[in-house]
């Protein structure tokens, strides 16, 4: 099989190509307009001269390519908010200092965050002009006011804030995120500033979330769990705001993350339920068309009450395309049918491209139905219950094939017992999914057995137990793994090449596996060549910490007890990130030596009498020095203020330095201060 012999696939990879043009470089809005239209005019001359003389022309290749191309990068640039008139940063003054009057509607819920209640939001005016926009909106909590709801419009006055970068390597980029999502800055706001207005006309997302609201409202009078009413949001309605952290890592320990991302798992299993339960309309006369009319609507009812994710249309977009065939008796190819849903998602939404779930869930998708055949037709059991199993095991296998190398470069683990855990819970997802369809109903008509409640309930209460007992395996489960994007992409041709020898040995397929295995090394060997050294001032709030890289190495300096610092994420994203090999830690000490340069710390004490000029001064616990006597004292180069210090300490100190024309650097404006070493 050759995946580019179909066109599909050609068109939809140059419209990936396009879409990753056009978010990486800056092409402008009309650039793409008139080029995308100059394009498909062209591909339309060609297609009709070549219907003519009825022969295919190599050019009409070469232009459909460019078209997809320049489609990509238009689709781009169209859902890119920026390049409209009314977007907020063509307003003068809407990104100033200065409070605004803004009227903003909610357009999702977020994860809260300890002492913040998060939205999206769209700006519907700023000081009474007409504005367009996203914004993430902050609020304090407040257990005397209720949350907001999808659609609900507010009237605020504050200013629009950046969203603050990583302030330490290779920390967690929130603000590229959310650049992804066309979301640029941030608001802060507690209740008692917001006005919430009354807003009678619903979207599909509000209504959306009505449902869910009123779902929950109608669950929360029966007696389930908080645990259990979680793992109902997110398998059944797509929401997994309510997930603790513990939860949330025990599945993801478990390698069964994906049950709780509403996905092409559930979709192909609700088809099924669907499928059987619509199956007497065959027998009437024009049944099987009402039938699919119906299977597709209650398909797409379900994506909307699960949020729309990228996940779920993605799964819904493929299995529409699937039952109409089934139900149409038109035998579909499914590389295709992958192909043409992604092509579908990435014209209406091209970001999700960026979305990890999305990501995932096409490479286990495409997975299973290329790499599980292979593996299941090495042995085929006689025995049904043992060839069900063989089945299910080489399914899980694919699939983590498939995700692993994704897997591993964003979440630095790989679960070792994935294959046990899928085993026992993908046949008990479609239990969970058929019964919690029913359950969700009945609760909605008020007509709920409690004995229902107390067996369903017990199911979702063993699948947490399990997936805990799972997850408890520590010496299964790999953690801290350091993997870079480029050896991620030679991983993956690894598999593919791997994959083709393993369907037929052939001199050019082995030579091709021993060509990529070759630059695997070269990579490895380069890595190892180029292992940088640095000395660094990490940001901690309320605490100090101090990281000297040594190539694998790593030395900590700190004032934070063992336990925490051992457990820091700063630390760890450090250890992931370059990949180090051991770690020490030690006590800050006053006076550390940079390959010739001196850093001098100074702390609350505010002891800064010393016999020598220190090239950098570290202000750490707030020391209730005399700054300008210190400069004038030790005329170093630069002064460093950690997250330790207060923030009025750091800001008198941050004029200081400027009256002196002195460098300042502040790690929570600035991020960790790095000194690169030999």
């Amino acid at each position: 099989m050759k995946l580019l012999n179909f066109t599909v696939f050609r068109l939809t990879i140059f419209l990936i190509l396009g879409i990753l043009s056009g978010y990486f470089i800056n092409i402008e809005l009309k650039i793409s307009v008139i080029s995308s239209f100059l394009l498909l005019v062209a591909l339309t001359f060609v297609y009709v001269q070549g219907q003519k003389k009825l022969e295919t022309n190599n050019i009409f290749g070469i232009i459909a390519a460019m078209s997809m191309l320049s489609i990509g990068i238009l689709v781009v640039n169209i859902h890119d908010q920026r390049n409209w008139n009314f977007h907020y940063s063509h307003i003068d003054g809407a990104i100033d200092d200065t409070p605004k009057h803004l009227h903003i509607k909610v357009s999702e819920l977020l994860k809260p965050s300890l002492y913040q209640d998060k939205y999206l939001v769209e700006l519907v005016a700023i000081d009474d002009q007409k504005a367009l926009g996203k914004l993430l909106l902050n609020i304090d909590k407040d257990s005397l006011n209720t949350a907001l709801d999808v659609d609900d419009e507010l009237y605020i006055n504050t200013r629009l804030n950046d969203i603050v970068g990583p302030l330490n390597p290779h920390q967690f980029d929130y603000g590229k995120y959310l650049e992804k999502k066309y979301v640029y800055h941030q608001i802060f706001a507690s209740n008692k500033e917001i006005l919430v207005v009354p807003n009678t006309k619903k979207s599909i997302f509000g209504f959306a979330h009505q449902i869910r609201k009123t779902i929950n409202t109608k669950l929360n009078q029966y007696d389930f769990k908080p645990n259990e009413i979680a793992i109902i949001n997110a398998i059944l309605l797509g929401q997994k705001q309510d997930l603790s952290k513990d939860m949330y890592s025990q599945y993801s320990a478990a390698g069964v993350i994906h049950i709780l991302a509403v996905s092409g798992l559930h979709v192909g299993i609700i088809l099924l339920i669907l499928q059987q339960i619509f199956r007497p309309l065959n027998r009437l006369r024009k049944g099987r068309n009402i039938k699919i009319v119906l299977i597709l609507i209650l398909l797409w009812c379900f994506a909307t009450v699960a949020g729309l994710s990228p996940s779920v249309v993605r799964a819904v977009t493929m299995f529409s395309i699937v039952a109409i065939g089934i139900n149409l008796k038109r035998p579909t190819n499914i590389f295709n049918t992958l192909a043409i849903s992604m092509f579908i998602l990435l014209l209406i939404k091209p970001m999700f491209l960026f979305d990890v779930g999305f990501q995932l869930s096409y490479l286990a998708v495409f997975s299973i139905v290329w790499i599980q055949p292979l593996i299941y037709k090495k042995w085929i059991p006689k025995n049904k219950v043992i060839d069900y199993f063989w089945q299910l095991f080489t399914v899980t296998l694919a699939a983590q094939i498939g995700v692993a190398p994704l897997s591993i470069f964003y979440f630095h683990q790989f679960p070792g017992l994935f294959f046990i855990s899928n085993l026992v819970i993908i046949p008990l997802l479609g239990i969970i999914l058929g019964l919690g369809i029913l359950v969700i109903v009945l609760a909605l008509l008020n007509i709920l057995p409690e004995l229902i409640v107390r067996f369903y309930g017990s199911i979702i209460s063993n699948l947490n137990s399990f997936v805990g007992w799972i997850a408890d395996q520590e010496s299964f489960l790999f953690k801290s793994i350091s993997l870079s994007a480029t050896i991620m992409i030679l991983i993956y041709l690894l598999i593919y090449f791997g994959v083709r020898v393993f369907q037929e040995r052939s001199l050019k397929r082995m030579m091709s596996l021993l060509l990529v295995i070759l630059l695997v090394q070269i990579v490895f060997i380069n890595n190892r060549l180029n292992e940088s050294s640095s000395f660094t001032i990490m940001h901690k709030s309320r605490k100090s910490i101090i990281a000297i890289q040594e190539k694998k190495v790593l030395k900590i300096f700190h004032d934070m007890d063992s336990t925490s610092i051992v457990n820091d994420n700063t630390i760890e994203n450090i250890i992931i990130g370059e990949n180090i090999s051991i770690v020490t830690y030690d006590s800050i000490r006053s006076v550390f030596d940079i390959e010739g340069r001196t850093l001098l710390i100074v702390d609350s004490l505010s002891a800064f009498q010393v016999s020598f000029n220190p090239d950098i001064v570290m202000l750490r616990d707030s020391p209730k020095v005399n700054l300008e006597r210190l400069i004038d004292h030790l005329q170093p180069e630069i002064i460093v203020a950690d997250g330790s210090n207060y923030k009025s300490y750091v800001s008198l100190w941050e004029e200081t330095c400027k009256r002196k024309k002195l460098p300042f650097h502040a790690t929570a404006k600035m991020g960790a201060f790095t000194i690169g070493l030999r």
